[in-house]
């Protein structure tokens, strides 16, 4: 496969992020007091699918080769991944201080984003390790098929793109969970949509990195899938669901949490 095909398939996944972060443009400029709940449930269904079927279960697959052990990369993983997001919570000097409302809001939106960006990171690197594959030649490659301009692809390479498209279609609800937020916040449109891009950018980056070390990265792929899970869940035990719920509209934060977990399912399941 030509390296030019190789950048563009990486980057297909970022173009899914900032379709989503640019929602930020359509929204208003304020959110009532009811929309607000129904948002961050709705930021808690998704991130908790993602967990579960972008992270977790494609942790356990990866540690097949383990037998009835498969299960022992994901649970180290996930518990990594809530330890570290505690150490953050309880030592970064940002987060221990006692700020006012506005500061405190600013934390939780700012360990959302970091948790998604984390999130990102061993997506790109399943992308990456697929990819590797197709520029090593490492994978017999049987019959192929051309393209709208006539390029002839392996199997390989068209399964390479189809999880970038995938992985591409789920980022899009989780660009606007990061953009949408931030406006509501305060910042402006483009600032916003500005931090839901780069949260996708680790995306190529981990992809990139990945075809260059294919072999020491691929090996920790499953833990690393995990750790994000833990990262995630965490975020939406300890700030998410609290938020949505501590308020007299918790059932419709409870509303908007699984429209986004069945959405985010759907579009794991379907492109997954």
């Amino acid at each position: 496969m030509d390296v030019f095909y190789v950048i563009l398939g990486i980057c297909i996944p970022l173009i899914g992020t900032s379709l989503g972060a640019a929602f930020v443009f359509f929204m208003r400029r304020k959110c009532g007091g009811q929309i607000s709940p129904v948002l961050m449930g709705i930021t808690s269904g998704v991130m908790m699918a993602a967990a579960i079927w972008s992270l977790l279960l494609p942790s356990i697959d990866r540690s097949e080769h383990l037998g009835r052990l498969a299960f022992v990369p994901a649970a180290g993983g996930f518990f990594a991944g809530v330890v570290f997001l505690l150490v953050l919570d309880r030592l970064i000097p940002y987060f221990l201080s006692r700020a006012d409302q506005a500061g405190e809001g600013r934390q939780k939106l700012m360990m959302m984003i970091f948790a998604i960006t984390l999130h990102n990171i061993p997506e790109g690197m399943a992308v990456g390790v697929v990819f590797s594959g197709c520029l090593s030649g490492a994978v017999e490659m049987g019959g192929s098929f051309l393209s709208s301009s006539g390029v002839p692809f392996s199997p390989l390479a068209a399964q390479a793109f189809l999880l970038s498209l995938g992985i591409a279609i789920q980022n899009i609800p989780e660009g606007a969970i990061i953009s949408m937020p931030l406006a509501g916040a305060g910042k402006s449109r483009k600032r916003a949509f500005a931090c839901g891009v780069l949260s996708g950018m680790v995306e190529p980056v981990g992809a990139f990195a990945t075809i260059l070390l294919t072999r020491q990265i691929e090996q920790l792929l499953a833990f690393l899938l995990a750790f994000a899970a833990g990262a995630m869940v965490y975020v939406i035990v300890e700030e998410l669901v609290p938020e949505s719920s501590g308020c007299q509209a918790s059932g419709k934060g409870t509303i908007g949490f699984a429209i986004g977990f069945v959405l985010m399912m759907t579009l794991d399941v379907a492109f997954g």
